[in-house]
């Protein structure tokens, strides 16, 4: 998404996230007169008496990042959150107030507010409960919750300028809509598994099912402008092994979303050097890799924003496991996680518990 000004006054910045050789995302700050040049691809034209309103008392860009209340949702939006902050944008990220009682540490930093909300399950939603129930609770407060602070935020001279979602948050496209606001969809996993959604979606869902066999995980598979896929790298809403319901449809409603969208703006956690075929394998949407997004000091870098935006939202007694951990020797203990949604069967289970003692290495499960 290219974005070219021709006027920009000398007391303004360009704000912007860049990899090498592709601009990934600009919201450039600027005067009404240059509006309508500097935002074309950004802003579409129902958007005008928004910018209209907002521009001429912008001081900086405002961010409304929507999060799932899931640990991976949380911690990948708040390192989107993190570059955002660091090229001046103001940014309030919005979750529900089971994630945010939860937080080990609620992170902060200057710039970010949290706006919790209530989805009526606020001890967090449990198996026993309906879930049908719960995302239609989650869908319709969440609407009101955004939109009462659109207002407000208007009214006080901040207003929102984009609204960045996570997976599963389309509902408040619905809002920012109703508000002439822009969004972009924050594809918190990799290309390829956002691009294996759309094409089961839209005339290979056949396709998918008839290779896609759990008994031969290394059948291949061909979809457009991906490379040879087996069955075992498909995400598991579109096997046979999904026992989520509720995942297929979710998913099925974001990218019938998308396609009424007439530019859609897709920011995935990944880059250009490893899913350059994906990032490009749909025609018709805007997907631009703005990740990894992980901390920094993850990749040997020290960042003072790190350790400010990252949570937890489990806490675990770990004073036995470090210990245990520290008298191991470096690199020598296999750590295995599926997430906290992943569901196995006994016989994975005991498979994966078999290889690890057959292995005959410490490890942390």
């Amino acid at each position: 998404m290219k974005v070219c000004p021709r006027k920009i006054r000398k007391d303004f910045k360009d704000l912007q996230l860049r990899q090498p050789k592709r601009h990934l995302f600009s919201v450039p700050l600027i005067t009404y007169k240059n509006a309508l040049i500097s935002f074309p691809t950004f802003v579409e034209k129902d958007q005008v008496n928004y910018l209209r309103a907002a521009i001429t008392t912008m001081s900086q860009p405002h961010f409304l990042l929507v999060a799932s209340p899931a640990q991976g949702h949380i911690n990948p939006t708040l390192q989107f959150a993190k570059h955002l902050i660091r090229i001046g944008a103001r940014v309030t990220f919005i979750t529900c107030i089971s994630a945010r009682s939860r937080m080990t540490k609620v992170p902060t930093a200057q710039g970010l507010t949290f706006l919790p909300f209530s989805d009526g399950y606020d001890y967090g939603f449990q198996l026993r409960d309906d879930i049908d129930h719960y995302l239609s609770e989650l869908r319709r407060r969440g609407k009101e919750a955004i939109s009462e602070f659109l207002t407000s935020s208007e009214n006080e001279g901040k207003p929102v300028t984009c609204i960045v979602y996570s997976p599963f948050n389309h509902w408040a496209t619905e809002v920012a809509r109703k508000h002439h606001i822009p969004t972009a969809l924050l594809w918190i996993q990799p290309a390829t598994v956002f691009d294996i959604y759309y094409f089961y979606f839209n005339g290979y869902e056949s396709t998918i099912k008839a290779q896609a066999d759990e008994t031969n995980p290394k059948r291949s598979i061909k979809l457009p402008g991906l490379p040879l896929l087996a069955t075992r790298d498909l995400p598991s809403f579109v096997t046979a092994l999904n026992v989520y319901r509720w995942g297929p449809l979710l998913i099925q409603e974001q990218m019938d979303i998308l396609a009424d969208e007439s530019n859609p703006k897709i920011l995935v956690n990944t880059f250009d050097a490893l899913e350059q075929e994906a990032l490009n394998a749909i025609e018709n949407f805007n997907m631009i890799g703005i990740g990894p997004l992980i901390p920094s000091s993850f990749l040997n870098s020290s960042d003072s924003l790190d350790n400010s935006l990252r949570t937890d939202l489990f806490q675990p007694d770990s004073k036995d496991y470090l210990q245990w951990l520290d008298s191991k020797p470096k690199s020598a203990v296999v750590y295995v996680s599926f997430g906290s949604i992943t569901v196995l069967t006994k016989q994975q289970v005991e498979e994966i518990a078999r290889a690890l003692i057959s292995s005959r290495r410490p490890f942390l499960w």
